[in-house]
């Protein structure tokens, strides 16, 4: 059953009533027993009368609207405590605290699972570990948290993570990393903001000089990793530029787009074949070009022709120089960070996989 994205609390439990129902051996109402409170808790909590292959609980619903990993560990030690005071639930009385949510980030998924605590959202997600009976269903997270995480990863959002990423081991106010991300402040405290939620921030002092670390970079990169699949790719423009040997395409490129003062950044394959030596040989030079009557120059000074197929000079065109952030003059060429490279060599063909993890072994280091 598909729910709105604007979800009551009712609309909610009535789904998880269904959800239940919709089990074999399965049988939920709401308890004629009214409401009841969690221990530090203010506000009401339902609950729900519940039988599983004969086995009764009584649940005891803890309602949100979004659950990130910060939102879990607030309410988890609540719910702990309270189960922890409870019968165990085999037969009879036992009551088992469950968290539920509109949506429930992944991260968050995987810590109530680690704690054991019940959790269900709109999506239709459900996990109960009670005694004498366990229940896991497992599906993709509502529309509503996917598009919001898939926009924390494109755009001017994504320069302030890639800055994060790249310069991990430093302190940074709201207006440092805004400077260094090309981005408005306002924009860099959105995004801080949504990593404090995912648990990959540590924060000191208070007010304008509040700082904040990137305490789990791997993570935040895995996870980039994953949500740029479904993230629309750029258009790609393919060129043959004849004449030319491969190991001598990548100086010869560089040069003419130096003389045409182009801003540009070489990834893929040959940008880590620069930073970590891995293949033998690289046939095609992939790059991005920030776009202007220059670039188009000296493309034609290259002699590349359009082709379809057999291209050896691929270029994204990027609009603002934010999109080259972080590039490294190596050897005389610039190249995109390890970080970028890393990202597109995931989403490349051949054993462009195993170059990314041995770019990251190597050169990333975390």
């Amino acid at each position: 059953m598909l729910i709105k994205p604007h979800t009551t609390e009712r609309n909610l439990i009535q789904l998880l009533l269904e959800t239940f129902l919709a089990l074999p051996e399965v049988h939920a109402k709401l308890s004629p027993q009214g409401s009841a409170k969690m221990p530090g808790d203010s506000e009401h909590n339902d609950q729900i009368s519940l039988q599983v292959g004969g086995k009764s609980f009584s649940l005891l619903i803890k309602t949100k609207k979004v659950v990130y990993p910060r939102d879990a560990r607030q309410v988890l030690w609540q719910l702990r405590e309270f189960g922890r005071s409870q019968p165990k639930g085999q037969t009879g009385n036992g009551v088992v605290p469950l968290l539920v949510a509109e949506s429930i980030s992944p991260g968050a998924k995987d810590l109530l699972r680690e704690e054991r605590i019940g959790y269900f959202d709109s999506g239709g997600s459900l996990f109960l570990p009670a005694g004498g009976a366990y229940l896991y269903i497992d599906k993709p997270a509502p529309k509503t948290l996917s598009k919001s995480i898939r926009s924390l990863f494109s755009g001017r959002r994504a320069q302030v993570l890639h800055t994060l990423l790249v310069r991990h081991q430093e302190w940074f106010g709201v207006k440092k990393i805004a400077e260094l991300a090309m981005v408005s402040p306002a924009t860099a405290s959105q995004v801080l903001t949504e990593l404090e939620r995912f648990d990959w921030l540590v924060s000191r002092g208070q007010g304008p000089n509040k700082e904040r670390h990137l305490s789990e970079p791997a993570m935040l990169l895995d996870t980039w990793v994953k949500q740029v699949v479904s993230i629309r790719t750029p258009s790609v423009r393919r060129y043959y530029i004849p004449a030319m040997k491969t190991e001598n395409l990548l100086e010869h490129i560089g040069k003419v787009f130096d003389a045409h003062e182009v801003g540009y950044a070489v990834s893929y394959e040959a940008a880590a074949q620069r930073y970590t030596p891995f293949l033998s040989s690289v046939s095609q030079v992939r790059c991005r070009l920030l776009a202007s009557h220059a670039s188009e120059s000296a493309i034609s000074e290259l002699g590349a022709r359009l082709v379809s197929e057999g291209a050896n000079l691929l270029i994204t065109e990027v609009k603002s120089p934010g999109e080259l952030l972080f590039r490294e003059h190596v050897g005389g060429i610039w190249l995109d960070s390890p970080i970028q490279v890393y990202i597109d060599l995931l989403h490349s063909e051949g054993r462009a996989k195993e170059m990314a993890e041995h770019l990251r072994k190597e050169r990333i280091g975390f």
